[in-house]
């Protein structure tokens, strides 16, 4: 089966949330939502949330899930207001509680339980569930973090950050958990879907040479043109040209405040003492 797909473009950090219905039933999925946050006054607001939010109650759909690709280093999630505001469910690939073991130590988080909560359900490799009349499966798609997942609905692939735009190429492997390794053998989990499986992206960073924001391509697409592992790339050289590109990148804008809220699932971090709510930077010595 065939889902509409409409996509909402976050300018401010890139990112594509996705509205996924089953045109039959009018029941829908959204991934990846955004929670707007400007870090230079520590203010939040939901107008990005709430854009999908309203599209989704003018087209009279019921939202049966709220979904994450995975734990996000560039953008605030906006699943738990979503989650609440629509009394529906939410879900990410379970290892999500590897990612919260990992990051509640950085931060000095022990109310956060590495159990996978607040999500209500955690994807296993394989697993199924519906969205309407509509199969969505479950593919593990580690290597940018240890916890990506990949949701195959009907004929659509939604992908995070495992891949990009042809013409961009595939995401970093520098975080903790992440491999390059296990990027390319993920990938490869992708490009084995049918030819005409549409290819949804979790970001649009324009290269030098496109004007225009894109998020859709196709397998075939990707397997024919993406500039880091279309075919005939060897799992060496993809490694080695992945590696040399980590290492000119520097770290995403929002690293530290979007991980402390989206290992709670969108939820901010518990009040201090005080009663006002923090977002911490760990500070250590330049090398």
């Amino acid at each position: 089966m065939k889902p509409e797909v409409t996509a909402f473009f976050d300018e401010a950090t890139a990112t594509v949330t996705y509205v996924v219905t089953d045109p039959e039933t009018r029941q829908a999925a959204i991934i990846d939502a955004v929670t707007d946050y400007d870090p230079a006054s520590g203010r939040i607001s939901r107008q990005s949330a709430d854009r999908v939010a309203d599209f989704a109650t003018a087209q009279n759909l019921t939202v049966e899930w709220v979904l994450d690709t995975h734990a996000h280093a560039d953008h605030l999630t906006a699943t738990s207001y979503l989650r609440e505001k629509f009394k529906t469910k939410s879900g990410i690939g379970e290892h999500i509680a590897d990612i919260q073991a990992y990051w509640r130590s950085v931060f000095d988080m022990p109310y956060v339980a590495a159990d996978g909560t607040p999500y209500d359900r955690l994807f296993r490799d394989g697993d199924t569930f519906s969205i309407g009349k509509l199969e969505a499966r479950v593919i593990h798609t580690p290597g940018h973090t240890a916890a990506d997942v990949t949701y195959v609905i009907g004929d659509a692939a939604f992908v995070g950050d495992t891949l990009f735009m042809p013409d961009y190429g595939t995401a970093r492997t520098d975080f903790p958990g992440g491999d390059a390794h296990t990027l390319y053998a993920s990938i490869r989990k992708i490009l084995a879907l049918p030819d005409d499986t549409r290819v949804f992206v979790g970001h649009d960073y324009l290269p030098e040479t496109r004007k225009d924001n894109r998020w859709e391509s196709t397998v075939a697409a990707q397997r024919q043109s993406n500039k880091h592992v279309h075919e005939g790339v060897s799992e060496e050289e993809f490694v080695t040209l992945r590696e040399e590109r980590n290492a000119k990148l520097g770290s995403p804008r929002l690293l530290y405040p979007s991980l402390q809220v989206n290992i709670r699932g969108g939820n901010l971090p518990e009040p201090e003492a005080n009663g006002s709510v923090y977002l911490k930077t760990p500070v250590r010595e330049a090398s």
